[in-house]
């Protein structure tokens, strides 16, 4: 079964990416997660995302519609990223999330990917 693993992070730890004294143990610890999780052959694809500021949010009310310039909540906690991931059960699936290195400074969602037409 396949899973989407999002992570959020808050904005304390997106700093952390422009942060010369904190950059490396960030994007080591991001790579290392990486590493294991595609090394055991679960993982199907992903991305990372660039900060949050460079979002467009898009609505339409009434027919008319609005766009405006960042994320399209006010929250403490941003998309940071994302992982498909392959296993046979939620249970799998949160064991991965547990491992991921924002799940103690943010959150990661575990959500359900719905099955192709083709299967």
């Amino acid at each position: 079964m396949k899973y989407m693993l999002q992570f959020r992070e808050i904005a304390e730890e997106w700093g952390k990416h422009n942060d010369p004294s904190k950059h490396e143990a960030y994007f080591g610890a991001w790579s290392a997660f990486i590493g294991e999780i595609a090394q055991s052959g679960v993982m199907v694809s992903g991305e990372g995302l660039l900060s949050p500021e460079t979002a467009t949010t898009l609505r339409i009310e009434n027919g008319t519609r609005h766009v405006s310039e960042g994320p399209f909540a006010d929250t403490k906690e941003a998309l940071g990223g994302y992982l498909i991931i392959d296993v046979p059960d939620l249970d799998a699936a949160l064991d991965w999330a547990a491992k991921a290195p924002c799940v103690t400074a943010g959150s990661v969602e575990v959500r359900t990917v719905l099955p192709s037409s083709d299967a």
